[in-house]
């Protein structure tokens, strides 16, 4: 019986060993880059023979001593449906093939923001019906080496049933695309909020890059489990630093109610995201409490509780009552107060946060948190009690380099792609400075990875969001970001949209999400597919300095510089020896912009949007593509000094 049983599992053994595997990206559904050779790969015995059939091609390769094999298919034109046959010593077949046109979308939370937490959902969704489009969605992961496949991922074709969960940025782009040129659209969308653009670059590019080198020398060989525990130590050591006693789920059911006696519990600014206060880069789970005192006339009013947006989900409570919850991190929070609730007196609101990843706490404008008594309110916003009851013990994506590129990145190599569309830098203002050598880094890089040559690399500027208050005197770290944005398109075949009229000073997360996808199309319209078109706004090319007075010269003007409504031009400052900056009057003469203030009579430079809140600026071409702002000077960068550092 013994002989029997190790027989039968030495067969099941030799049987397993024998299928042939493919990546999760190749599965049903999934769409081939036209015109190009076609990468097909995956695992077999070692010295295997595998055939691959796709529409009327067959070809056959060997596996090598390791078991991996890859082979080209000859590049196909758009079409589909088709089926891929991959057959070794067993026999997969992938349905419903598509070849068309293949992007990346990769980036941080603008673009990982899905379709339905864009404005207009409801509306959109009802033009989603194209099973021609389709997104491949990665899985969030890490790792300390490059991986051949991911942890989790998946085709899907857009309908009104699936579409919410696409890239919204990615999602805009390719139906304008598809309405074009009516040929499939594959999105391989990769991206995690809140991360850096050194996370999603390679070791190699890394050691090979001047600016770099230096640091990655220093990085360790990475034991994710090691710097896990690490990690767990850190954090929760922090935080009982900070509160003065452990992280705890004990008790945390008597946090909502109202006599819960919080007095030993710490305090923190409402609204604000917590990574910026004492709580720091944590994900978890944290209580927070404001007592408030309401008179009797109050306490009998029809009462709404607005609670500004929560990152990421809310529990919330109204002396013990809960009153709503939420776990969309973008939306705000307005919950009804039920009759009877409120009373004369001592009231206590307590709110349990959920924080799965990036950002955490009661965020947004201060005059959205408060209680709304119909003819009056009470603001909320100020201090509020806070316990950190749990911390989710993990690593951040941006504790070490690479850790993105070789999870979420790798496994696409050497996938048949158009090119790429990218939306990240709000995590790397901090170090404005350095990602002008960071960003175009990452580029040059994948481009050599996926060796298809220069391929289109298109990406978004950062709106305004005012983080810092920052401007041209004070210094902007939004503003210098934006310039190495601007700097990057020294590199061949890139692409820049400008975005400063559909951004959001109090939201790092602007909705307008379909002005951005349709400006990268306007771009790769242009660029890729010979359908030729403005697709892009001015742009900063010189200055002239005359008496009291600087012309500025642009390019990339269409069919003309202007303004809205022939309005007032906004946005522009000039300074003198000084260095200090003044509004200035500008005007538009011909193609040239006229820029002077009576305040200084002997002008070096001007300066254009040059603020984290860039919200006012008004420069446009006929075509409504909005000016990228720019500065004339080389004046030091206040990031100039901060540079990239590990994190564990």
């Amino acid at each position: 019986m013994k002989k029997s049983l190790v027989f039968l599992f030495l067969v099941a053994s030799l049987i397993a060993n024998a299928n042939v595997r493919m990546p999760l990206l190749f599965t049903d559904g999934m769409v081939f880059q036209r015109n190009k050779p076609i990468s097909i790969w995956g695992w077999a015995d070692a010295n295997e023979k595998i055939e691959v059939r796709f529409n009327k091609q067959v070809k056959t390769i060997v596996a090598n001593k390791d078991g991996k094999w890859i082979l080209n298919l000859d590049a196909e034109n758009a079409g589909g449906p088709f089926e891929l046959t991959i057959i070794g010593k067993n026999k997969i077949v992938i349905k419903d093939v598509l070849v068309g046109e293949v992007w990346i979308c990769s980036g941080q939370s603008n673009m990982e923001f899905t379709v339905k937490q864009a404005k207009d959902f409801e509306i959109e969704k009802k033009d989603a019906n194209y099973p021609q489009i389709r997104q491949f969605l990665v899985e969030k992961d890490m790792s300390s080496t490059p991986k051949e496949d991911f942890k989790s991922a998946k085709w899907s074709s857009s309908n009104e049933q699936t579409v919410g969960d696409f890239t919204a940025a990615g999602f805009y782009f390719a139906r304008k695309i598809y309405k074009e040129l009516n040929i499939p659209i594959g999105l391989l969308h990769t991206s995690w909020g809140g991360t850096c653009v050194e996370t999603w670059t390679s070791k190699e590019a890394l050691e090979n890059s001047s600016e770099f080198k230096e640091m990655i020398a220093q990085v360790p060989s990475v034991n994710m489990d090691e710097v896990l525990e690490n990690y767990r130590k850190s954090a929760l050591g922090n935080i009982k630093k900070i509160q003065g006693f452990d992280v705890s789920l004990d008790n945390e059911s008597q946090f909502k109610d109202p006599e819960f006696q919080d007095a030993n519990w710490p305090e923190i600014k409402v609204p604000s995201l917590w990574e910026n206060q004492q709580i720091g880069n944590i994900d978890g789970i944290v209580w927070m409490r404001k007592t408030i005192v309401l008179t009797a006339e109050q306490a009998k009013k029809e009462a709404v509780l607005y609670l500004a947006k929560v990152d990421d989900e809310d529990l919330t409570y109204v002396n013990g009552v809960q009153v709503g919850t939420n776990n969309l991190w973008d939306k705000l929070r307005v919950y009804k107060i039920p009759s009877g609730v409120l009373k004369e007196g001592t009231n206590v609101i307590a709110v349990r946060i959920t924080d799965y990843s990036g950002g955490g706490g009661i965020y947004g404008d201060p005059s959205d948190l408060k209680i709304d008594f119909k003819d009056s309110n009470l603001p909320l916003d100020g201090l509020w009690k806070f316990n950190v009851v749990k911390v989710r013990i993990e690593i951040s994506p941006n504790s070490y380099p690479s850790l993105l590129y070789n999870a979420m990145v790798n496994p696409l190599v050497p996938y048949a792609i158009q090119g790429v569309l990218w939306y990240q830098g709000e995590a790397n203002v901090s170090r404005a400075a350095q990602y002008k050598k960071a960003f175009p880094l990452l580029i040059q890089d994948w481009r050599i990875k996926f060796k298809q040559g220069d391929f289109p690399f298109y990406f978004v500027q950062l709106s305004t969001f005012n983080e810092f208050n920052g401007n041209s005197n004070s210094g902007s770290k939004w503003a210098e970001l934006r310039e190495a944005q601007s700097e990057t398109l020294k590199l061949p075949n890139t692409g820049m949209v400008v975005t400063t009229d559909i951004g959001n000073a109090k939201d790092i997360h602007p909705t307008n999400k379909q002005d951005v996808g349709l400006r990268l199309a306007a771009i790769a319209l242009n660029n890729d597919y010979g359908k030729k078109q403005v697709c892009s706004g001015p742009m900063y090319k010189s200055q002239e300095i005359k008496e009291n007075q600087i012309i500025l010269t642009f390019t990339n003007i269409g069919s003309g510089l202007s303004r809205p409504n022939n309005s007032e031009l906004k946005g522009f400052e000039i300074a003198g020896a000084d260095k200090i900056f003044h509004f200035a009057k500008a005007h538009i003469q011909g193609n040239q912009i006229i820029v002077s203030s009576d305040k200084v009579q002997n002008p070096l430079a001007v300066r254009y949007g040059w603020a984290d809140d860039d919200t006012e600026i008004n420069l446009f071409n006929k075509e409504k593509f909005p000016a990228s702002p720019f500065r004339t000077d080389n004046w030091e960068l206040i990031t100039a000094s901060e540079k990239y550092k590990i994190n564990p």
